[in-house]
């Protein structure tokens, strides 16, 4: 076997993220839900068989860190595997992140083998239905995995997202099991998921778009092995993770080594009475490497928006590459070599880490955009000229269910909305846009209406709601919806009582906000609610703008 070169590095580098790109296009296509057809609501990755991340698709960035974790799980309580096994779990306690979020968790088998573009003889790999896999394979070469937002897993109200106090009124929990054995698909647990959401036919079809990724991974993966051989494979597999490990530390050595402190808010965990709840970052650079501290965060809530420690690893880990792209300006492999430089301390019981049963359906998609905005924060101290102001800091999440009108079938949606984003040192910010940790497509209109009893009255810009300085705050968006049917609506906001951060001396951006209009009545919502909508209500939703960069006229 040769040396990894620059150029068969850069070969093996997109080949092994194309794979996990496949998986995606495939889940894509054949899932039912529009929140995963249209809003691409999903990440697919590649994992070598101790763990190890090697490639991630740039799907969600909430995800870094937290696909891991998943297959960590996977191995920790599954293991030993055989060909044809998949593995679900959804359990934020264990490897998951919220239960809507489900990861299947497939390993893949190779025998060794010679390079078929050699002169040596090649060892036949057994044939298993459709791939080229080793019968007597122990250990797995690979691991392919998928993690997908079903638009319903039960819980107390539709959609999955309630303003729980508890995991238990979330969904169904899955621990990390067997989906399917050797191959078969286990019927008993299949139909037990079924049977404990709203809409059994569109989770149905979800998981089998996620088995048919899998599949369509492996495949992949057999035809590198076959044309490169295993052992030229993990070679260049760790070669490639040593690359990520030496680019990210070169970019965490341009950052001036100090400590950078800064704290952000979330506006409240929507339970009655609460206060505004404090996310403190620490920062410490020295030479090549980084360590974040969160100690001085809040406790654990009563509400929804306490986070798995997955989840922070992903926010800084995002940070982290943001930043390190910028500072190297090349692009930089997404693997388990990023994570080298960083070492991140939780302090347990706290918002970020906490005990079980805390309710988590909020922390992975609020709670993290306000750890983003207070790492970068503590960034800004030490790169001025590099970081820019805050962006909406929300997803601005929207789930509701009823029946159809005429058939009487449940249905459920889900979806998050775009906003500003904050304006740095070189432009303005983006406006309409899904920032920082979300990194979906909106539902098209058409899609939306046709999938559900519903009216999309306006859909556009958020005039003058991006922060004014130097450089532009991105504008949010009004987004309102009139229901044709009665619903039970959820929306869990944020960014609703103080805006996006300024920096350099340009302004806030605009706080978001929730109404309901009902004929000539408007009525100012909270940022987190559950509430029963007549036929004929609408649901104005209006996202924040970004923070301005720079004092106006410097």
């Amino acid at each position: 076997m040769s040396k990894p070169t620059a150029v068969s590095l850069s070969i093996f580098r997109y080949l092994f993220a194309s794979v996990a790109e496949e998986m995606g296009v495939t889940l894509g296509r054949a899932a039912y839900s529009p929140n995963i057809k249209e809003r691409l609501d999903f990440s697919c990755a590649l994992f070598l068989g101790d763990g190890r991340m090697l490639a991630q698709a740039a799907h969600i960035p909430v995800h870094l860190g937290a696909m891991p974790a998943s297959v960590q799980a996977a191995i920790t309580q599954c293991a030993p595997f055989a060909p044809g096994d998949v593995v679900i779990v959804n359990d934020p306690y264990q490897g998951g992140n919220h239960l809507p979020d489900i990861t299947l968790v497939s390993p893949v088998f190779f025998s060794n083998q010679y390079s078929v573009n050699s002169n040596q003889s090649v060892e036949p790999v057994t044939l298993s239905p459709g791939h080229q896999r080793s019968q007597n394979a122990v250990t797995p070469s690979f691991f392919v995995a998928s993690r997908a937002h079903h638009a319903d897993v039960g819980g107390m109200s539709p959609g999955s997202m309630p303003l729980s106090t508890e995991i238990y009124q979330e969904g169904i929990i899955i621990p990390p099991i067997k989906l399917v054995a050797a191959g078969q698909r286990n019927e008993a647990v299949w139909q037990l998921i079924l049977r404990n959401v709203r809409t059994p036919e569109e989770r149905n079809g979800d998981l089998a778009a996620q088995l048919a990724a899998h599949a369509i991974g492996e495949k992949r993966l057999a035809e590198i092995i076959e044309r490169y051989s295993l052992t030229e494979a993990l070679a260049h597999a760790d070669a490639l993770i040593d690359y990520a490990k030496t680019l990210t530390e070169t970019a965490v050595s341009q950052i001036p080594d100090g400590r950078y402190t800064f704290t952000d808010y979330l506006d409240d965990d929507g339970q009655p009475d609460s206060s505004p709840i404090p996310i403190q970052v620490t920062m410490t650079v020295d030479g090549s490497q980084m360590h974040v501290d969160f100690t001085g965060t809040a406790p654990a809530v009563r509400g929804n928006l306490n986070a798995v420690p997955a989840i922070a690893k992903s926010a800084v880990a995002y940070c982290l590459r943001c930043t390190a792209l910028a500072l190297v300006q090349t692009d930089l492999p997404m693997n388990d070599g990023a994570f080298a430089p960083l070492s991140i301390t939780i302090p347990p019981g706290s918002l970020l880490d906490p005990p079980q049963p805390h309710a988590v359906a909020a922390g992975n998609v609020e709670t993290s955009q306000r750890i983003t905005d207070a790492v970068f924060g503590a960034l800004a101290q030490a790169l001025p000229q590099l970081i820019p102001a805050a962006s909406q800091g929300t997803m601005n999440n929207l789930t509701f269910g009823g029946k159809m009108p005429e058939s009487g079938r449940p249905f459920a949606y889900y979806e998050t909305i775009g906003g500003g984003a904050g304006a740095g040192p070189t432009a303005d910010g983006g406006s309409g846009m899904h920032v920082h940790m979300s990194n979906t497509l909106n539902t098209p209109v058409e899609a939306l209406e046709y999938s559900f009893p519903l009216r999309v009255e306006q859909y556009s810009l958020r005039s003058n709601s991006g922060g004014d300085g130097l450089l532009q705050g991105g504008d949010g968006l009004v987004r309102s919806i009139r229901f044709l049917t009665p619903v039970t609506v959820t929306v869990t906001s944020e960014r609703r009582q103080r805006g996006a951060y300024g920096l350099q001396g340009g302004e806030d951006g605009r706080p978001g906000r929730n109404q309901l209009i009902q004929g000539e009545t408007r009525t100012d919502l909270p940022g987190k609610f559950t509430r029963q909508l007549k036929a004929d209500d609408i649901l104005q939703i209006e996202t924040p703008g970004g923070g301005g960069w720079g004092e106006l006229g410097n």
